[in-house]
C-alpha cells in the first residue's frame, strides 16, 4: 500500500481517556478531506502548510461541541498570510458525519520568505462557537505568539479555558512512486489535562502582564501526571500519525499502555460546505435596487463566489434585494 492509498481510519477523529492520569485526548487523521480542502484552491506550499494546521487544530477542537453546533477558527496578521478561517459543523444527527472547510487569504505581490508561521506577522488567532439561531455566538481570542498555530491554540485554553493542553501535529505530501508529489496526509494528537479549575494567575507588583501557559496550572499529581503523559507523547513518530500500517488504537496502546488509555466512538469528518444561491440571495436582500445596481456588472448580470469551495454564483439584478422581483429572467 502505498501511502497515498485510502485506509480505513483516514478523516476521522477518536477520542480517549488516560485513566489513571486524568488526561483525555484526541488521535485525528485528514486525508481525502485535506485534498478536497486544498483543491478548492492554488495555494503556494507555505499557505498549504498553514491550512493543514488549521485544518487539524479545527478537527480535533471541532469534536468538543455539540450537534448542530458550530465551530470556526480564525487567525488574521499583518504578515503576507493575511487570513486564514475553517468551519466545523457538527453532525446533524448521533452517528453523523462531521464537516469542515477551509480558505487563506494572502498578499501575492509580497514575498513568502521565511517559515510559513512567519508569514502571518502581528495579529490574533481566535475560537468562535456558534450554538444555533437565537444565540449569541461565543468568541475567544489569543494574540499570536508561540511559533506555531499549535502554540497558539494551547495558549488559547490556557487563558480562556484554564486547560493545560498540547498539539502534537504532523502533515505534508506522501511521495508517488515517480517522486513526485502526491496526496495529503495529515494526523495528529491532542492531550488535555482535566483539573479542578484553578484561579487566573495575576502578575506580581512591577511584573508586566504575560501570557498564561500549560505550566501555570499545574501542581503536585496534576503536574507529574501531566508531564508524563507528554514525554510519552514526544515519542510518536510522524508515520505512525500519518502512515498506512499503524491504527490509532494501536498507537495509543503503544504510547500509553500504562495509562490506562479508553477510547470511545470515532467521528468522521468529510469536506463540506454550506454555500447555496439562496443563501447568496439573502445576504442581498438588505440592499435597495439602486445598491445593487452598483454591484452589476458590465454584462448586466451580479456574480459572487464562494470563497471556501469555489462555487459560482451568477445572478439577475432585478430579482435581488428588498425590491426584487420573482422570477429570473
Amino acid at each position: 500500500m502505498t501511502l497515498g492509498a485510502q485506509i480505513a481510519w483516514d478523516d476521522t477523529v477518536l477520542p480517549f481517556q488516560l485513566d489513571r492520569s486524568d488526561v483525555r485526548g484526541r488521535v485525528a487523521r485528514l486525508d481525502g478531506v485535506l485534498d478536497e480542502i486544498l483543491a478548492q484552491h492554488d495555494y503556494p506550499d507555505p499557505i498549504e502548510q498553514l491550512v493543514a494546521e488549521m485544518a487539524l487544530l479545527t478537527a480535533m477542537i471541532g469534536h468538543t461541541v455539540k450537534l448542530r453546533w458550530k465551530l470556526s477558527l480564525q487567525v488574521r496578521g499583518d504578515g503576507p498570510a493575511r487570513l486564514i478561517a475553517t468551519d466545523y459543523y457538527a453532525p446533524e444527527e448521533e452517528g453523523g458525519p462531521a464537516r469542515i472547510r477551509a480558505y487563506a487569504s494572502f498578499d501575492r505581490d509580497r514575498p513568502l520568505e521565511g517559515k510559513p508561521f512567519e508569514l502571518i506577522g502581528s495579529g490574533y488567532f481566535a475560537i468562535l462557537i456558534d450554538q444555533g439561531e437565537g444565540t449569541t455566538p461565543y468568541q475567544g481570542i489569543t494574540p499570536i505568539d508561540g511559533g506555531s498555530l499549535s502554540a497558539c491554540a494551547e495558549t488559547y485554553f490556557a487563558q480562556s479555558e484554564q486547560l493545560p493542553t498540547r498539539f502534537h501535529l504532523r502533515y505534508g505530501r506522501s511521495l508517488d512512486a515517480d517522486g513526485t508529489a502526491g496526496a495529503w496526509r495529515a494526523g495528529g494528537m491532542m492531550l488535555q489535562l482535566m483539573p479542578e479549575v484553578s484561579p487566573l494567575l495575576k502578575p506580581a507588583d512591577g511584573e508586566a502582564p504575560r501570557l498564561l501557559q500549560p505550566s501555570d496550572m499545574l501542581d503536585g499529581d496534576d503536574e507529574e501526571d501531566w508531564n508524563r503523559a507528554n514525554i510519552l507523547l514526544d515519542t510518536v513518530e510522524e508515520l505512525e500519525l500519518v502512515g498506512p500500517t499503524v491504527q490509532p488504537t494501536d498507537l495509543l496502546v503503544r504510547l500509553f499502555h500504562e495509562e490506562g488509555p479508553r477510547v470511545f466512538d470515532p467521528q468522521s469528518i468529510k469536506f463540506g460546505c454550506t454555500c447555496s444561491e439562496d443563501r447568496v440571495r439573502a445576504s442581498l436582500s438588505i440592499y435597495s435596487a439602486r445598491e445593487i445596481a452598483t454591484m452589476t456588472t458590465e454584462e448586466g448580470r451580479v456574480t459572487a463566489d464562494c470563497q471556501f469551495c469555489g462555487a459560482h454564483y451568477d445572478l439577475d439584478p432585478a430579482t435581488l434585494g428588498f425590491e426584487a422581483k420573482d422570477g429570473d429572467d
